[in-house]
């Protein structure tokens, strides 16, 4: 198989959509490669499983003003977080995980973590009231955490770490996570976190297969995502996406992960690269209930547990930086974000939407109430924040009902 299935088109009049508010989403993009704030972007919405603007805009590689292709191949580092989360469902379906395992029945090293707690310029170390768990790392609640949200002391220790270097293996990288004490006590606080780089570990702990084969034999093979991988061929080298070469609002050099070379890493947090097409292959699915052209991924109700919110009265760390991550008026299910409400939030959107993003961009909202999703590959980091709104609000601007 060279190109991924692409789902049936439809006219967007036909599927809901105003033609013409569905055009000034394109010309909008368009208007901010024209500024030089964006290099290039694929937008693509699918309704009823019909694909309703599937368009590319700008350039896929700046500095080669290569004009920008549907087929075009982008990191979308995050991104990858749902399709891990789904990995470890398949799991639990199979009966070789409960969410309610401590992590510690899988990896080892977690046996003895401690939580770390600062009182008067000390650090104190102490047992967790309740192990982490599988649910944990999937809803962001185990009390890891990033040590690009903060200079907290914990953090700063993930800095020293290297935890992202992706010279170690994911067994490796587990092992030296494990070292560094908890920031939150588990199960009390959401704070966006490494573990779903944690969760790739165990995939390939309970499931005796690397991450990338794990992925393909039951996600991405079955799903005909062809260009979706951890290392992009060198055949599909020129199909990979771009940033600019400097920030265009900063002048900082944009740097971004190399996918064109394998690494020991197989990172479940952030190491896939993909297409709009292969992605929306992955999202359809989830709206289909785990479904897709005969290939059963998942159950219905697997999907609908993942994509419920987990947080219930559990906190979001608003102090720090995680806090940006998870508007008002949202909870986090086990992989994607969940709006809760149509209101509070400052974005359009249905209660039960679900979504994520990728650090340099790439962006995606999935919305059941409505049966439709959209997704949009960029390769502009430091314009992200802009950009995620800008693009679902100008959706549900052509959304008519």
């Amino acid at each position: 198989m060279t190109a991924s299935p692409v789902l049936p088109a439809g006219a967007p009049a036909t599927l809901g959509f105003c033609p013409q508010r569905t055009r000034h989403l394109i010309q909008v993009l368009q208007a901010e490669v024209d500024r030089a704030r964006l290099p290039g972007a694929v937008a693509l919405i699918a309704r009823r499983g019909q694909v309703v603007l599937h368009e590319a805009v700008g350039r896929q590689d700046p500095a080669a003003g290569t004009p920008m292709a549907l087929d075009a191949i982008f990191r979308i580092y995050s991104m990858t977080k749902p399709i891990v989360s789904v990995a470890v469902m398949v799991l639990v379906e199979r009966g070789q995980l409960l969410l309610s395992d401590p992590v510690a029945q899988h990896l080892p090293a977690f046996a003895d973590v401690q939580v770390a707690s600062h009182i008067t310029g000390h650090t104190v170390l102490r047992h967790p009231k309740a192990a982490p768990t599988v649910q944990d790392l999937l809803r962001h609640t185990a009390g890891l955490t990033y040590e690009i949200l903060g200079s907290e002391p914990i953090q700063r220790q993930y800095a020293q770490a290297r935890l992202a270097s992706r010279d170690r293996s994911n067994a490796e990288f587990a092992q030296a996570l494990a070292g560094i004490p908890l920031m939150f006590e588990p199960g009390t606080v959401w704070e966006y976190s490494r573990a779903t780089d944690l969760l790739g570990a165990l995939v390939e702990a309970v499931s005796g297969q690397s991450l990338g084969a794990f992925l393909q034999e039951n996600i991405l093979g079955p799903l005909g995502m062809v260009d979706t991988s951890f290392v992009v061929p060198p055949e599909k080298h020129h199909r990979i996406a771009e940033a600019f070469e400097k920030d265009p609002d900063g002048g900082i050099p944009m740097r971004l992960i190399d996918v064109r070379k394998s690494v020991a890493m197989q990172a479940g947090g952030a190491g896939l690269a993909s297409t709009s097409a292969d992605y929306a292959r992955f999202l359809q699915c989830l709206l289909n209930g785990g479904v897709l052209d005969g290939q059963r991924i998942l159950s219905p109700a697997t999907v609908r547990t993942m994509t419920a919110d987990h947080l219930g009265g559990i906190g979001v760390h608003r102090a720090g930086r995680s806090g940006e991550l998870l508007p008002p008026g949202h909870g986090f299910g086990l992989g994607f974000a969940v709006r809760l409400e149509e209101g509070v939030a400052t974005m359009a959107g249905s209660k039960g939407l679900y979504y994520w993003g990728g650090i340099a961009g790439t962006t995606f909202f999935v919305d059941p109430a409505k049966d439709f999703f959209a997704l949009m590959m960029i390769q502009a980091p430091n314009q992200r924040d802009y950009y995620r709104p800008l693009f679902r609000n100008l959706v549900y601007a052509a959304l008519l009902d």
